[in-house]
């Protein structure tokens, strides 16, 4: 049992990319960290969209399991652009938060848990097993990207609840 833990452990080990995010992220916000890295454009215009920055730039802790433009790309044609619209708000709302949870968890705690609760209400399935950790199906690629109030995981792939 050890060993898969070490081994599970060890495939969310950070990439030399994420490591140097990281480091520079260590004196910004989860926004800012985000911003900073250049992958996450399409979040960042969902959170503008859904008027969530403020709240994403606030005390925290938060942690963030942030899509990359690439996860978002992966979306079904036409439902990122119908989500931006100001009339779909909420439902933007809550898929940007089904991707949050309360406090600072970080990777070794994420694959010591079956589920947890997100920020939406919806609680979202952890699943640690092939030497990989997945969050409602979404691969974790990368792990502890710290900001000054909280932490970012980043996803291959946007995290919608099963009743949107």
């Amino acid at each position: 049992m050890k060993k898969v833990i070490a081994g599970i452990v060890a495939a969310m080990t950070i990439t030399g990319a994420a490591a140097r995010m990281g480091a520079a992220a260590a004196d910004k916000d989860i926004v800012d960290t985000a911003v900073a890295a250049g992958s996450f454009k399409t979040l960042a215009k969902a959170l503008q969209a859904g008027d969530l920055v403020e709240t994403l730039k606030g005390a925290g802790p938060f942690t963030v399991f942030a899509p990359t433009d690439e996860a978002f790309a992966k979306l079904p044609a036409g439902t990122l652009e119908a989500l931006l619209k100001p009339e779909n708000k909420p439902k933007l709302q809550r898929i940007l938060k089904a991707h949050v949870v309360a406090g600072r968890v970080m990777a070794a705690d994420v694959v010591k848990i079956s589920s947890t609760k997100a920020v939406s209400g919806d609680t979202l399935t952890i699943a640690a097993r092939d030497g990989g950790v997945t969050v409602d199906g979404a691969k974790v690629v990368k792990t502890d990207i710290a900001a000054t109030n909280g932490v970012i995981h980043v996803i291959d792939s946007v995290i919608v609840p099963k009743d949107e």
